[in-house]
């Protein structure tokens, strides 16, 4: 049977498993849009293609599925560039749909030609470093190879936006329907050895050592070995400490939590890890600027070092470690629990782990990391109910990340996304409305008011699909950063931080949205008890005062 190449990437997408695609049509790709009319494919419009390219990362990170995202040429792809370059330092699988002029006027200067010939944008050069494949597809008869190698890297451990552009005359060239038999759109799975050396390795590593310590990070998420890795800490008293996109790994309120190590975290961990561990055992965890502080030497100074990650190229990356796997976290894990179990599994002793205050961010003189309490009470308070309210089943995307990262204890059962990424800001509102697409659960996007200004067209995305969600502004009127930076290593010599906010009332309503503003604890137990956060969209304003800065330094 022959169909159009249109209706052969729309059947593609749904073998894949693509339910929802983000974007905005263009007369180039409006081929493709007109075989989506018929698929089971929900077509979501957007208000700009970052914010389709957001929604698509979004979606993946909260599904582990592959997500995608639509537009047309020139400005249509170009638009795009901020959030695939988010989605490929987060390695999430974004398939990339673009149209393209027609092939016969390629050089000729055609209305939004991105070919690259005749002096037009080159835009195969311009995504080769934030994509992993990229490709303008000009002829039929390589469709297939093109399609399997698209697969392979979005069904990867190791998977990341792969790019597919179709001139407007070959989305209309007819082919055989049974191209997509020849197509790869399942996962391979992959088995570890678990009495292989390394891994009984390892399992010894943690027998000998007297305080091992884990850092979980997002690839404990990402395979899926929350579970296997709480067994690890509890059956021999591991106890764990997450990377900033790994919080969550383990509940933070487990008696074996370490909460957050960076350099924007309250620094029980580091000390933990300092003065105590002697074998520090990474889990796809990253060692990276904010996770080592700044790559503090004494943070694995004489210590024994352990690394399994499903990604090879972070393996010994920034530090040596005596035993390094690459693999499935959660089969490695498992083989190491096998061995341990033969061994004959003795707990250790804990000694030297610091207590939470009342659970929460703490005051304390470090040079990294002092968030003064007295100065984010008001923070503080809505993070402590918005814990208590919403214990399980729910998903944060984080542009401020500092704030939950010291005053937020994410449970097991929550989903926790800070902007990671090139940290971008303004992702999180259309990172969390990606999100909610694929899945029915309380959403929230939480941000600063500069960020808010990036992205808030968005709202209006999530208006027109009654996807109910909850945007938390932070006001303070700065770039707190920014400011921050130039508070402490500029001699408040202020410049381009401050800014004008509207009267987020009045835009709330312009949007037809619930707005709630917050300057005081009674106004954070009315919101909690008296709000909709589940069913409604809510644009929340929480005032907090310019000046009052974290004092961690970033050394910029």
């Amino acid at each position: 049977m022959k169909i159009t190449v249109g209706e052969l990437i729309v059947k593609y997408m749904e073998r894949l498993g693509i339910e929802t695609i983000f974007g905005m049509p263009g007369a180039h790709i409006l081929p493709v849009y007109n075989s989506l009319y018929d698929s089971g494919i929900k077509s979501i419009l957007a208000k700009h293609e970052q914010g389709a390219a957001f929604m698509a990362g979004g979606y993946a990170k909260a599904s582990g599925k592959i997500s995608a995202c639509i537009t047309t040429a020139g400005p249509g792809a170009t638009n795009l560039v901020t959030g695939i370059a988010n989605a490929y330092a987060d390695k999430q699988p974004v398939l990339i749909i673009t149209g393209e002029t027609a092939t016969h006027i390629f050089g000729k200067g055609g209305l939004q030609e991105s070919s690259g010939e005749g002096g037009s944008i080159d835009q195969s050069a311009l995504f080769k470093s934030i994509t992993k494949y990229n490709k303008i597809i000009e002829r039929t008869d390589y469709l297939a190879q093109v399609l399997n190698q698209a697969s392979k890297i979005l069904l990867s451990n190791n998977a990341g936006p792969v790019l597919l552009s179709f001139p407007f005359n070959v989305q209309k060239e007819m082919v055989d329907a049974d191209i997509l038999h020849n197509i790869k759109t399942k996962r391979r799975v992959y088995t570890v050895d678990k009495n292989s050396p390394p891994v009984e390795a390892i399992a010894t590593q943690i027998s000998e050592a007297t305080r091992p310590v884990i850092v979980a990070g997002y690839g404990c998420i990402k395979s899926g070995a929350q579970e296997v890795v709480s067994q690890l800490s509890e059956s021999i008293n591991i106890p764990v400490a997450t990377s900033l996109k790994g919080k969550g790994v383990i509940g933070d309120q487990s008696e074996l939590s370490l909460g957050s190590l960076g350099v924007t975290s309250d620094g029980r961990a580091y000390r933990y890890i300092v003065e105590k561990a002697d074998l520090v055992i990474f889990l796809g965890a990253g060692f990276n600027e904010r996770t080592s502080y700044l790559w503090d030497q004494k943070l694995l100074h004489n210590k024994k070092v352990a690394q399994i990650d499903s990604d090879p190229a972070q393996l010994e990356k920034v530090f040596e470690a005596d035993v390094a796997i690459h693999g499935d976290i959660k089969e490695v894990l498992a083989g190491v629990l096998s061995n341990l179990s033969v061994k004959g599994l003795e707990k250790k002793e804990l000694t030297g782990m610091q207590p939470r205050v009342n659970g929460k961010g703490m005051d304390n003189g470090e040079s990294y990391a002092s968030l003064s309490r007295a100065k984010f009470a008001l923070v503080e308070k809505f993070y402590s109910e918005l814990e208590k309210q919403f214990p399980e089943n729910a998903l944060f995307f984080d542009d401020n990340i500092i704030f939950a990262q010291n005053f937020f204890n994410v449970s097991s059962s929550n989903r926790y996304f800070p902007n990671s990424g090139i940290s971008s800001l303004g992702h999180a509102i259309p990172a969390a409305i990606g999100a909610r697409f694929s899945a029915d659960k309380p959403t929230f996007a939480i941000l600063g008011d500069g960020g808010f200004q990036m992205c808030c067209m968005e709202i209006m995305t999530a208006v027109n699909y009654n996807i109910p969600l909850n945007v938390v502004v932070f006001n303070n009127s700065t770039m707190g950063l920014i400011r921050k930076n130039q508070s402490q290593l500029y001699d408040e010599r202020f410049i381009n931080c401050d800014f004008v906010n509207p009267d987020f009332a009045f835009l709330a309503r312009s949007f037809g949205i619930n707005h709630t503003k917050i300057t005081s604890n009674d106004d954070v137990n009315d919101l909690f008890t008296n709000s909709d956060l589940v069913n409604t969209i809510n644009l929340i304003e929480i005032v907090i005062d310019k000046n009052a800065f974290p004092n961690y330094r970033s050394g910029r």
